[in-house]
């Protein structure tokens, strides 16, 4: 269940360019000069863009020794000051969706500052603040396989425990995806780590670069690579660094996955490459099942090593993976990866986000059974149920 604003209610640009009078070497000189000064970009969040729950904030410089520090206000406060690559802290945006402003400075090791504003976008409101709505993922195929688009959403209904239930929320087109892919790199999978590398890294190209990726590593603990990197170049590089030792503790990184996503809007999907095998998480199997309950997020488990042989770890990555609407893949051929993968990003490219307030808004951490219907002669997969966890 995420807290969404009941109703969802432009900023204008300048530049200026000075020539001199003369040109020549002065003119090359300055250019060369301005060439070579520090510059200072914010990676996130974009300006103009939503924001809600945790959110990572990130800077670049270029050159990194250039600062001393760079400092992140958010609303005229100061939140953290980094003084070493990279260059990022946690920001935690709130439940509702509000206008906020956060200011980068990066204080320059010869003296003086470079200061760059990002302003995120609110919502207005009229009567209500925000609902309580239950966020549903759906991705909709005809007879033949195919992803199907346009669809209005007078053709979705949707039941919880067979009682009726409105559609308030409804987005079939651009709706924003925030992607998490958590890579196994304990021992039990040093024969097949190549092989997954090459895995990983065709899949993280083959994303969008609109779509932001966190990659996590994990073996005895949850290692974060990139957050929230729209860059190609930036998931490849952390891919070839990874390498295979220590335990799996599999459910602590599914469980770390879910909790970076956290209240944010939109479509959240992880995306697991593993064994299947946990050998030391702090939290069982049922613990994250019972946190996949209460989240929106849909999990894609990408079966490795043994995960694709062993009938006992496939069904653990299947388990965790259906009840939200994702699935489990398995398949040791390069080829064969290949065409899941374009099939995967597909369909997280073609998919319809529903929500609604439940007639029963009582919290008591009961699981509650969904059900997604649809006119025509089409299949749908959908998140089953959810559980009303008490609100935090």
């Amino acid at each position: 269940m995420i807290r969404i604003p009941a109703v969802l209610g432009a900023g204008a640009a300048a530049w200026c360019l000075a020539l001199g009078a003369s040109a020549g070497a002065g003119a090359g000189a300055g250019a060369q000069a301005a060439a070579n000064d520090p510059r200072l970009q914010v990676l996130s969040p974009a300006d103009g863009s939503f924001v809600s729950g945790a959110v990572p904030l990130r800077a670049e410089v270029q050159p990194p020794g250039a600062v001393t520090s760079v400092v992140f206000f958010v609303d005229g406060r100061q939140l953290c000051t980094v003084v070493q690559p990279p260059f990022e802290c946690a920001w935690d945006a709130g439940s509702t969706i509000v206008e906020h402003q956060v200011r980068v400075v990066a204080n320059l090791v010869g003296g003086g500052r470079i200061v760059r504003p990002v302003r995120t976008k609110g919502v207005a409101y009229t009567e209500k603040v925000e609902v309580d709505v239950v966020q549903v993922t759906a991705t909709v195929v005809d007879g033949r396989g195919r992803y199907v688009r346009g669809l209005p959403q007078s053709a979705f209904h949707v039941s919880e425990d067979d009682r009726p239930q409105t559609i308030s929320h409804f987005a079939a087109e651009d709706v924003p995806l925030e992607l998490i892919v958590a890579v196994d790199i304990s021992g039990s999978m040093g024969p097949s780590m190549q092989k997954m590398k090459k895995a990983v890294k065709e899949f993280l190209a083959a994303v969008p670069a609109r779509n932001q990726v966190t990659l996590l590593g994990f073996n005895d603990t949850v290692i974060p690579l990139t957050r929230g990197a729209k860059s190609p170049e930036d998931r490849l590089k952390a891919v070839d660094r990874l390498a295979a030792w220590g335990g799996t503790a599999l459910y602590d990184a599914i469980l770390s996955a879910v909790d970076t996503l956290g209240r944010q809007v939109g479509r959240k999907a992880v995306v697991v490459f593993s064994d299947g095998e946990d050998e030391g998480s702090h939290v069982s199997l049922a613990d994250v099942e019972q946190r996949l309950e209460a989240s929106d997020v849909t999990l894609y488990t990408i079966g490795q090593g043994r995960g694709i042989t062993l009938d006992a770890l496939k069904k653990v990555l299947e388990r965790l993976s259906r009840p939200t609407g994702g699935r489990a893949l398995f398949t040791d051929s390069i080829d064969e990866l290949h065409d899941a993968f374009n099939d995967l990003l597909d369909e997280l490219s073609h998919q319809y986000l529903l929500g609604y307030p439940p007639t029963n808004d009582v919290r008591d951490n009961t699981i509650r059974r969904i059900k997604v219907t649809l006119d025509g002669p089409y299949q749908i997969r959908a998140r089953q149920s959810y559980r009303a966890a008490p609100a935090r």
